[in-house]
């Protein structure tokens, strides 16, 4: 399909605004010869007059005022197109944002995104997704951001980090051990409770265990590290979770929070999202926003 000449669309909104050749070529800022030779191709183009003789002036064609308001908003979407846009107004905008993210975001940095959300920019909407089976083309359509460890990404994925946290345990603050020294002996002789979501019940803690002939028993694994620290409250096993949870956790229950006594891999948070909402300004404010959210709390409090 061959394009018309998009040129001609100025010229035909002139002309069919003011009715006349010389006055549309006032509007255009051109000589009306000039705009003379430019009637006469969008005749040739649209198949009609558009303007005819009538007394001493010229009136437009049925085809014409047909025209004339089509003519009128081609040109101002066109405008609008190839304009720059305008400074974000955050308070204005309205918008639905899907975040994929773990328990340990959603409980820890989720109070004060939503609140700055509630503050800042009423007319957004988060929608929290559950980790599940990640698949990064999901950002091209359905999540706008995936947040927590991020697998490798494609290239049309941006990605940028948030903090690094590591593992700690928490018990109830009446276990019979909660307050004694945990040693690797205590620490593998005392029931566990893990945190992972395809309920594997072996893992690096095991492989640390292994070198130094010891092994541990798992007593239960989780999805989340929310429902980790609630089992906790009701036996004597240490949960095993990350930091800033359990900082946040003992914060609010009877919880005991120890280091591990293995030295055991940091893990990486950080955001990724697809290069289509790159530039966008409502979804960078968002990305600042969870970055500000997430650079104190989720940060390593060690």
């Amino acid at each position: 399909m061959q394009l018309p000449d998009m040129n001609l669309l100025p010229a035909l909104d002139a002309l069919l605004r003011e009715g006349s050749v010389t006055g549309a070529a006032a509007r255009m800022n051109v000589s009306a010869s000039a705009m003379s030779r430019t009637l006469g191709r969008l005749r040739r183009v649209l198949g009609d007059p558009l303007l005819v003789p009538a007394g001493r002036g010229l009136a437009l064609t049925p085809r014409a005022l047909e025209l004339r308001p089509r003519a009128e908003a081609a040109l101002a979407g066109a405008l609008a197109a190839l304009r720059p846009a305008e400074p974000l107004d955050i308070a204005s905008v309205q918008r639905d944002f899907t975040l994929r993210t773990n328990d340990a975001f959603a409980v820890v940095v989720g109070p004060a995104l939503t609140e700055r959300v509630a503050r800042e920019a009423p007319g957004i909407r988060l929608r929290f997704l559950p980790e599940g089976d990640e698949d990064p083309a999901d950002l091209r359509d359905g999540v706008d951001l995936d947040v927590g460890r991020l697998p490798a990404l494609p290239h049309d994925v941006r990605s940028a980090p948030l903090a690094r946290h590591h593992f700690v345990t928490v018990c109830r603050a009446g276990a019979p051990h909660a307050h004694e020294p945990l040693t690797v002996e205590m620490f593998a002789a005392l029931p566990h409770i893990t945190v992972t979501r395809r309920g594997r019940l072996r893992g690096v803690v095991d492989e640390r265990l292994a070198v130094l002939g010891l092994s541990r028993q798992v007593l239960a694994t989780v999805p989340s590290h929310a429902t980790a620290c609630f089992l906790a409250l009701s036996s004597d096993a240490l949960a095993l979770v990350a930091a800033p949870v359990a900082a946040h956790a003992a914060r609010t229950m009877p919880l005991v929070v120890r280091d591990v006594p293995l030295s055991l891999p940091g893990v990486d948070t950080g955001m990724a999202w697809h290069v289509r909402v790159d530039d966008d300004p409502a979804h960078r404010w968002l990305r600042e926003a969870v970055t500000r959210a997430g650079g104190g709390p989720l940060s390593d409090p060690r």
